[in-house]
């Protein structure tokens, strides 16, 4: 009896397959593939994550600067007649008019470069060479991108835990992107493992054996990513849309033996992709520089995320008064005012949640909040608006017993005295919950 076999190409097969010539549709892709997310990666927040560039001399993307910023902004106003001011500046958006007509001016300069390129280079019958050296740029600029994300969820830092505004403020308040991101921020058991995610595929981009699987996890968490910006309107959706197309980039050559695998059931062959070296030694050599360089961001980003966590975190110091004080009485010019929600002036709350910083609810729950410099020794107040610089508070308080607090003081031409009872946040559901592995019926509130 003869055992059945299964017929494969061999390596040797694979690699002579290297030889044949791309088709004029692979070669004309490649050139706009090449072309457009060259230009993107050099222009815009990703060359930051490569931290190659010292921040005094690249202090912001080179899509805000000439000549790139004049060739997106004259596009707006001229192709997409835009007449409303074109925000450049960063804004914490990367869904502004600015953004999106960037994006559509790389792609019409891709598009006549590669086109210009076909008809300069056609006798060229592949790219193999420049195809492999472009790979490793983009493994390294995703994951360099993946990696800056990541390591800001994995110390919970980019969805920071609810604070005690957001915990006395109506749900209704919130908008869907606050929704997400304080639902996130009150769980960073989960934040963490989102980042440690992205923190995998980066760390799996690094190294050129694992470039399959790591940009097969970048493209599970930037699927999740966009589909979150997309349903929470979470002003990042542009540019998530673009790492979810360079990871299906770095996957592109794979599909035929990914789908052979997990689709059609059928045995498949080797990667087909060149090594960066012909050498044994040589492509150790590079592949551990790889390595170096990945632990090295590594190290850089983490060193960055834990000093900021320190500094602004849940692992940074709270001020002293930290907590919600409901205001039990108030007087205003030795008037006391009730407790009334027409009464715009009286206060229903004071909120310390920073070193730096006060908010004062009113009695219709609104805030209005002010910067603060607090003197512990002296037991002084001064506050400030950081929009109106001529504008000054000062006051004093004192703490006849552990969570009663009396502050006296002037605000805006008044003299106000306030008696105030911290009040116990362990009270909300969200605080105090927790986790509990066995449930016997569902604690939905």
């Amino acid at each position: 009896m003869i055992a059945p076999t299964i017929a494969a190409a061999s390596p040797v097969d694979s690699r002579a397959a290297d030889h044949r010539a791309w088709r004029p549709a692979t070669r004309l892709a490649f050139r706009l593939t090449f072309v457009y997310f060259g230009l993107y990666v050099l222009t815009t927040q990703m060359l930051g994550a490569f931290n190659v560039v010292p921040f005094w001399l690249h202090p912001q993307p080179l899509e805000q600067l000439p000549p790139m910023r004049n060739v997106v902004t004259w596009t707006a106003q001229h192709v997409f007649h835009v007449t409303r001011p074109i925000v450049v500046a960063a804004s914490g958006s990367g869904d502004r008019t600015f953004n999106w007509v960037a994006a559509f001016c790389l792609f019409v300069i891709a598009l006549l470069a590669a086109v210009a390129w076909t008809l300069v280079d056609r006798r060229r019958a592949e790219y193999r060479s420049l195809n492999k050296w472009f790979r490793v740029f983009v493994r390294f600029a995703l994951a360099t991108t993946m990696l800056s994300y990541g390591m800001q969820k994995a110390l919970p830092l980019q969805m920071p835990y609810p604070p005690l505004q957001r915990l006395v403020e109506p749900f209704g308040n919130f908008s869907p992107m606050g929704v997400l991101w304080y639902s996130i921020g009150a769980s960073p058991g989960y934040e963490r493992f989102a980042g440690l995610m992205e923190v995998a595929a980066a760390v799996l981009l690094f190294a050129p054996a694992t470039t399959t699987l790591g940009a097969a996890v970048a493209f599970a968490d930037t699927v999740q990513v966009l589909m979150l910006n997309l349903t929470y309107d979470v002003p990042v959706k542009l540019f998530a849309f673009h790492l979810l197309l360079l990871s299906i980039v770095l996957l592109a050559p794979d599909i035929p033996r990914l789908l052979n695998v997990f689709v059609f059931d059928r045995a498949t062959v080797p990667s087909t992709q060149p090594p960066l070296a012909t050498g044994r030694g040589a492509r150790r050599l590079i592949a551990a520089a790889q390595i170096v360089l990945g632990i090295y961001y590594v190290g850089l980003h983490y060193t960055g995320a834990s000093r900021a966590w320190a500094r602004s975190g849940s692992a940074a110091p709270r001020p002293s008064l930290y907590g919600v004080w409901d205001v039990e009485r108030m007087w205003v010019d030795g008037v006391e005012r009730a407790p009334l929600v027409t009464d715009y002036d009286r206060w229903r709350r004071v909120i310390v949640s920073t070193a730096s910083g006060m908010t004062f609810q009113r009695m219709d729950e609104s805030f209005v909040a002010y910067s603060a410099r607090y003197d512990e020794k002296a037991r002084a107040i001064a506050l400030s608006k950081p929009a109106d610089r001529t504008w000054k508070a000062s006051l004093t308080y004192a703490q006849p017993r552990p969570g009663v607090l009396t502050v006296d003081g002037g605000i805006d031409g008044h003299a106000v005295r306030m008696e105030l009872q911290l009040f116990d946040t362990n009270r909300f559901l969200l605080v105090s919950r927790g986790f509990s592995w066995v449930q016997e019926f569902p604690f939905n509130r």
